[in-house]
């Protein structure tokens, strides 16, 4: 989804292993954000620009248009304000890369219906009292959040627990029940 030499902030990033693989393989202009020191003393190391930050305050300091592209790669149940944060990546990217757990798939849903339990999988292997995820949701949920913010959908992708598509044409409803995790491509409406 992003396309080569482009300006790219990943938001969350980790040790920098995807920005690390975009500018090796699409030549971008990679930047990230990240919050433990760990992960960016992972990221020097790696030779990638990257400040340590957090993505429900510190986004409002970029500027409007700054990247081509800001991605929050299974990072946005872990924020506490999920709407802000999607609001400012869409302000400072011409487009922002969302992927999220799904949180309505029919195994966690099982979970929760035939243990009376929250759900543990290998996704999300955290049970509900060490989990860095404070708000769950499904594919619907953020598709009802981009709707609600004007965020237009230009593509989106439902992926199986092995990250294989899941029904490429399928309904919302199929997604929401069958994705382990969704990839949505936004730009502002």
């Amino acid at each position: 989804m992003v396309a080569p030499g482009s300006r790219v902030l990943d938001v969350g990033c980790g040790d920098g292993q995807l920005l690390a693989l975009l500018a090796e393989t699409r030549g971008v202009d990679a930047r990230g954000i990240e919050l433990s020191r760990e992960g960016v003393a992972g990221c020097v190391a790696r030779g990638l620009s990257v400040i340590q930050g957090d993505a429900d305050t510190d986004l409002a300091a970029y500027p409007d248009d700054s990247f081509d592209y800001v991605i929050l790669s299974q990072t946005i149940q872990a924020t506490r304000d999920p709407r802000l944060v999607l609001e400012q990546m869409l302000r400072i990217g011409r487009r922002a890369i969302i992927s999220f757990p799904n949180f309505g798939h029919w195994r966690m849903r099982s979970q929760v219906f035939f243990l009376g339990r929250m759900p543990v999988t290998d996704s999300l292997p955290y049970s509900w009292w060490d989990t860095p995820n404070i708000h769950f949701c499904t594919i619907r949920d953020f598709v009802t959040l981009c709707d609600t913010i004007g965020a237009v959908k230009e593509r989106a992708v439902a992926l199986d627990a092995a990250g294989g598509k899941v029904g490429v044409s399928a309904p919302w409803w199929f997604w929401n029940l069958f994705g382990a995790q969704a990839v949505f491509l936004l730009k502002r409406g």
